[in-house]
């Protein structure tokens, strides 16, 4: 079992720069790819990015390109989510997941969830 706890979330202003964390316990994450989603109200939950096991490739959603950077640290056991020139559609409930098999864009792709961390981004 993998325990994933996000934080770094709270309130921006539109242009401002927030950085998410996941930190993992129960297993290492170097065997893991590690994903971040996210989920506005009304909405689905979307994928936002993702990082390969050893960190030999990320993805990203179109929405977030240039402006977002996922990152590994499996010496920390740790993942982040550098969200830069955030946008008030950023605002989301954000969450980080583990995926034993690569880099998924779905849910479905992924074993393990952490609770979620709120980011309101103001106009």
């Amino acid at each position: 079992q993998v325990q994933l706890v996000e934080s770094g979330g709270g309130l921006v202003q539109a242009g401002g720069s927030v950085r998410l964390s996941c930190a993992a316990s129960g297993r290492a994450l170097s065997t893991y790819a590690m994903g971040w989603f996210r989920q506005a109200p009304g909405k689905e939950r979307e994928f936002v990015a993702g990082i390969s096991w050893n960190r030999g490739s990320t993805s990203y959603t179109d929405s977030v390109k240039g402006r977002f950077t996922v990152s590994k640290d499996n010496a920390k056991n740790t993942a982040s989510l550098q969200m830069n020139s955030l946008k008030p559609e950023d605002t989301a409930v954000y969450y980080c997941a583990a995926d034993q098999f690569g880099i998924g864009t779905t849910m479905a792709s992924y074993e393990y969830w952490g609770q979620g961390t709120q980011v309101t981004v103001s106009s």
